[in-house]
Parts: structure tokens; C-alpha cells; sequence
């Protein structure tokens, strides 16, 4: 009587003792590390010849861990045909030195082959690799140009890259290579991980870009909120990119396109978006006044139009199931570029409570109530502002990453 019991028994004990491995994992690509790419201008365009037949590594850091990764390359301000002669990734040493491991370097391939010619106005995705890489981790993503190219461009990204004539894509070090503060080319790094995965997309301006950040510090509100979330087990899962533009307006264009234009490409295409975070606004009200007072009727027309543009972004992002996060616009009075005054606190005021009204977004962050003076509330509060009274220091940006509860992305 006690053999079929005993039978049953360690029937269980071996089906509840099968190893992890054994579970079935579904492969799901996320993005890891993205910048928007546009057509840079001004002092942001490098000048002619700068990349003719060079070779530049740029220096990314993915918000998750992965073990196979691709490289998403962009065109998107070409109007011919981009012509890459190669391209490398390896593990680099550190975030401000084009330094790698050479026993982590690979070529990519594009279809199977080491160039690639990417039309005008298109991103192309190389193969993928296997390249073991951890959370945080520094990537090295070098691309050999094939002649001069069009400049497409992220110029915000607070992060050193460097250029040598003739091919370099397997240099260990780069010695002697120029450098600038900007990425081009270069839209995102994809890594495939088993499913569910969970992908938040910052959408804002420079004080999402992380103006006033530290040079290869990696210091933005982004990078802290991505710090915390691989300091918790439970959320290790969860990625996070930066589509900030400096200067970039809800709605009109500035130092790139607006963001009810970028949406689609910047968010909605995003591989495993499931949450966007909105920090857009500061700089379509501080342009309404810049040049030349306005009457309270372009005041209240304005402020409509950023609120109707808050709308369109909402229901664009829950037709594609994407929670939408509001963040609050910071205090800007005292800017010497913008000069707010009164009024522009009050469309500032009127904004922010559009925003913290129950059912409009999904869910806040209040980046007003963690960084106004207050005693001021129109100003940042001095510890947190970089010195123009617009931008976060170091500390300010510490600050709101600190200041977001994770549980909103669970």
C-alpha cells in the first residue's frame, strides 16, 4: 500500500527539482541604448571633410545586461546614399578613452557582408552578435566611412568620440585620434533578451539630453533612474533610453524636429517600448515671449496648443499600448535667454496643472516639486541649478532620478 504513495512522491520531488535552464525563453529584441539622430547646424555640424574615409568610435552604455546585440545605424538626414566601408563593437575600457578589450572585438555584418549602404532617409540594422556585455557596461561602436558623409547626427551626447584617418576599426587604442563631444550615425544598441521585456523612452529637451550633465560622466536624470533600476533584483529587466534634443519643442521645430514629429521614429518604433516619459514644454513657453511680448490671448492660446499637443502624444502611444508618464515643467524665471516674466509663470502654472490632473497622463513625476527653490518657486533651487537658472547641475539631475518612483514601470 505504500509503494504507489512513495512512487508519487518522488515523482514530484523530481519535476519540482528540474533545473532553471529548462525553462523556455521566447527572444525578444529591446532597445538598450538609443539618441535621437537628426540633421545637426551651427556650431553642432562638424566641418567639411571632418569624417571623409575616417574611422570614429563612439562610446554607448545599454541600460540592460545581454549576451547578443545588433547595431541600429542611421541616414535619416541624407539625401544620398550612405556608403560604411565597416563596422566594429567590443567592450570598451572606459567612458572617456577610445580604448577596448581586443579580445571582445567583432566586425558586424549587414546581410552578411562587412559594408553597408544605407538609403537616404533610412536606419539599417546590422546582424547580430554574440558579445557577452553587462548592464552599464561601456560599448565601443566603431564605423569605418566609405568617402564623405552626410551629416546625420546626435551633437548632445555628452560623451567624447574619436576620429583617424584610413581604417582603425580593429585599433586597440586609437593613438593619436581627434575627438569631439557628439555621435553620429549612430541611433541605437539592440539587445535580445527573453520576453516579457520592458522598455521606458525619456522624450524631452536638454534637460533630458542632459545639458549641464558631465562630459563621459553619465550623470543625466536617465542615467540615475537607470542605476537604480539594476540596483533592485525586481527590475533589472527594465530598459531605459534618453530621446532627448536639446532645444527640442513640443511644437515647432528648434535644434530639431518638433516631438509630435519625432514620435513615431523616436518612441512609438522603439523595440519594447512599454512606458514614455514626457518632459517637453519649457522651451515652447519660453519662445512665446522671447522676441516680443505677446497679449493674454496668444498666453491662452499657447498654453492650449501645448496641452492639445500633450493629448495627441497620449493617444498615440495608448494606441500602441504604451503607458504615458507626465513629467512637470521646472521653473525657468530668471533665464537670461528666456526672460521669463509673470505671465510666463503663469502659463508655466496653468501647464503643470494639466499635468497633475488626475486622468490626463497615466500616471506623474514632478520634477517642479523636486527642484524649485521654496522660497522662490519660479526659480530652481540654487543647489540644483547648473548657473543659467534653466539647466540642472549634476546634483539637480541626481536629484529627479532619485525622485521617480519605480513602481511606476511595474
Amino acid at each position: 500500500m505504500m509503494r504507489p504513495l512513495t512512487a508519487l512522491i518522488l515523482s514530484f520531488a523530481a519535476m519540482t527539482s528540474m533545473p532553471a535552464a529548462a525553462k523556455t525563453c521566447t527572444p525578444t529584441w529591446v532597445a538598450g541604448w538609443a539618441s535621437s539622430q537628426f540633421q545637426p547646424t551651427g556650431d553642432a555640424a562638424l566641418p567639411a571633410g571632418t569624417l571623409a574615409d575616417r574611422t570614429l568610435r563612439q562610446i554607448v552604455r545599454p541600460s540592460v545586461s545581454g549576451d547578443r546585440w545588433r547595431v541600429r545605424l542611421s541616414n535619416l538626414a541624407g539625401t544620398k546614399p550612405l556608403r560604411i566601408a565597416g563596422v566594429s563593437i567590443a567592450r570598451a575600457l572606459g567612458s572617456a578613452s577610445p580604448a577596448i578589450d581586443p579580445g571582445t572585438l567583432i566586425s558586424l555584418r549587414f546581410a552578411g557582408a562587412p559594408e553597408v549602404v544605407i538609403p537616404a532617409g533610412a536606419d539599417y540594422l546590422s546582424d547580430p552578435v554574440s558579445l557577452p556585455a553587462a548592464a552599464l557596461d561601456n560599448i565601443a561602436i566603431s564605423i569605418r566611412y566609405d568617402g564623405e558623409p552626410e551629416q546625420t547626427s546626435h551633437p548632445g551626447s555628452r560623451a567624447t568620440s574619436w576620429h583617424l584617418p584610413g581604417d582603425h576599426l580593429a585599433d586597440e587604442a586609437m593613438a593619436g585620434a581627434a575627438s569631439f563631444d557628439h555621435w553620429f550615425n549612430l541611433a541605437a544598441l539592440e539587445v535580445e533578451r527573453c520576453a516579457p521585456v520592458k522598455l521606458i523612452v525619456a522624450l524631452g529637451d536638454s534637460i533630458t539630453d542632459g545639458k549641464g550633465s558631465t562630459t563621459n560622466g553619465n550623470d543625466r536624470w536617465t542615467d540615475v533612474l537607470a542605476q537604480r533600476l539594476q540596483a533592485d533584483p525586481k527590475r533589472r529587466h527594465i530598459a531605459i533610453v534618453n530621446q532627448g534634443i536639446g532645444g527640442n519643442r513640443l511644437l515647432d521645430d528648434g535644434l530639431g524636429p518638433n516631438a509630435l514629429s519625432r514620435l513615431d521614429r523616436d518612441v512609438l518604433a522603439q523595440p519594447g517600448v512599454t512606458h514614455l516619459v514626457l518632459l517637453e514644454g519649457v522651451n515652447d513657453l519660453g519662445m512665446l515671449t522671447r522676441d516680443a511680448p505677446v497679449d493674454g490671448a496668444a498666453h491662452a492660446m499657447h498654453v492650449a496648443r501645448i496641452i492639445g499637443g500633450y493629448q495627441q502624444i497620449i493617444t498615440r502611444a495608448h494606441a500602441k499600448g504604451i503607458r504615458v508618464i507626465g513629467a512637470t515643467v521646472m521653473p525657468f524665471v530668471g533665464n537670461g535667454y528666456y526672460h521669463a516674466d509673470a505671465r510666463n509663470e503663469a502659463d508655466r502654472q496653468a501647464v503643470n496643472a494639466w499635468i497633475r490632473k488626475p486622468g490626463n497622463f497615466d500616471a506623474v513625476i514632478d520634477f517642479d516639486r523636486v527642484t524649485r527653490d521654496p522660497a522662490h518657486p519660479d526659480h530652481l533651487l540654487p543647489a540644483y541649478d547648473d548657473g543659467d537658472s534653466l539647466h540642472p547641475s549634476p546634483r539637480g539631475y541626481k536629484a529627479m532620478g532619485e525622485a521617480i518612483p519605480l513602481n511606476l514601470f511595474d
